[in-house]
């Protein structure tokens, strides 16, 4: 029998998606609201659940597909998943690459892949983390029964956590004694890794995408579960048929996820919540945080019917998720190449400004309040800007697949 549909699961990846953009895309970045801010090293903030969720909601689409593979033979899998993953991998080099020029010295240059041993293209980001974590998911997912998946997600954060800790260096969770930070630099070349943080390092890095590979079992693992309805036997005992399935999938669900976030409270007293270096706990916190938030949309949505144009306004990111973030991440690279006089710096040179540069600096910069306030109107302007594309194209039924 096909298993339910729920909306509250279109809803909870659109939201992800779009909180994603509003956060990624601030007027500028030395003026936000602290909920909207990564946290700098260990901790956790509201912005640092957008991207496990992201992953988390990964999983939970693959569980409706990974059925259907297990039916076919296996040649059709391993096509349908090598070129999802290149491509999805691949957009996110040429998002980082784009738009392949850059103003020089009052001269349009072209970007190369290296111009130094120091600067280069970055070759990792937020699409090939997605891509990396989405195959070896979709692989042990396709392979193996649901309970030896969670053995394997448990043993690959055990794993990740026990090579960090006695591998690193003095201070292991420290950006310095970072095993990560070595191995990517390694692997990838000091040019093409992120030059944002104190030291080269990179927050996507290849290392600490190992454990962004739970993170989307345990995506795929709940999926399954609310597939199911909360009856899972390997889990616990069928409740009686009288009980209705959506209230024992939302109860599960909120156990589910309360026994997660005990359990990452406490691995987090050794090993730190820690989204750059994606530590185990943040991702067993991070899971329990999507389960509550997953059960709770169930209970609005599903159980009291309660659909209204916040949860239509959502709905919309997550028909074209891909496409609309990385058009988030084009757009305003594209716009970059257009400059916008901006009056003279201390030695007299002409300075200039992107468009959207020009659009902060101009309105939203200049409404009344602290710095924050204009730079969080912007944001929202610009998440109203692809929220309008994204109706449009479901409008229109362009659904664009990746």
């Amino acid at each position: 029998m096909k298993p339910p549909r729920y909306y509250s699961l279109d809803v909870f990846r659109g939201a992800t998606v779009a909180l994603m953009i509003l956060v990624n895309n601030p007027g500028t970045w030395s003026a936000m609201f602290a909920p909207l801010k990564h946290a700098d090293w260990h901790g956790c903030t509201p912005t640092d659940f957008v991207f496990p969720f992201f992953l988390f909601a990964v999983g939970n689409a693959m569980a409706f597909v990974i059925p259907r593979f297990k039916q076919q033979p296996p040649t059709e899998f391993w096509k349908k998943v090598i070129k999802r993953t290149i491509l999805i991998f691949l957009i996110g080099l040429f998002i980082n690459w784009f738009p392949f020029f850059k103003w020089e010295n009052n001269e349009i240059i072209f970007k190369a892949w290296q111009d130094s041993p120091e600067s280069g293209i970055r070759i990792m980001g937020v699409l090939q983390r997605i891509a990396i974590a989405y195959f070896f998911a979709s692989v042990i997912a396709f392979y193996f029964k649901e309970k030896m998946v969670l053995w394997i997600t448990g043993f690959i954060l055990v794993g990740y956590w026990l090579i960090t800790k006695f591998l690193g260096g003095i201070d292991p969770y420290s950006i310095e004694g970072f095993i990560g930070t070595s191995i990517d630099t390694q692997i990838l070349g000091l040019a093409h890794i992120y030059k944002g943080e104190s030291i080269p390092f990179d927050p996507e890095g290849l290392y600490s995408t190992i454990n962004a590979v739970p993170q989307v079992l345990l995506g795929y693992l709940v999926g399954m579960f609310i597939h199911k309805q909360g009856n899972v036997k390997w889990l616990n005992k069928a409740l009686p048929e009288t009980q209705q399935p959506n209230y024992r999938l939302v109860a599960g669900l909120f156990v589910l996820g309360t026994i997660a976030l005990i359990i990452g409270y406490f691995w987090q007293l050794e090993f730190p919540y820690n989204k750059k270096i994606w530590s185990s706990s943040y991702v067993v916190h991070t899971t329990g945080l999507s389960l509550i938030t997953i059960a709770t949309m169930i209970w609005f949505i599903e159980i009291l019917n309660f659909k209204n144009g916040v949860m239509k306004f959502f709905d919309v990111f997550g028909k074209n998720p891909l496409f609309i973030f990385a058009f988030s991440g084009l757009f305003p690279r594209l716009l970059g190449l257009i400059r916008i006089e901006n009056g003279l710096n201390e030695d007299g040179q002409m300075k200039y400004i992107s468009p959207l540069g020009w659009f902060y600096e101009t309105i939203c910069a200049k409404i009344p309040g602290i710095p924050e306030v204009g730079s969080f109107v912007y944001s929202l302007i610009f998440l109203g800007f692809f929220w309008a594309l994204a109706y449009w194209l479901d409008q229109k039924k362009i659904y664009i697949k990746v």
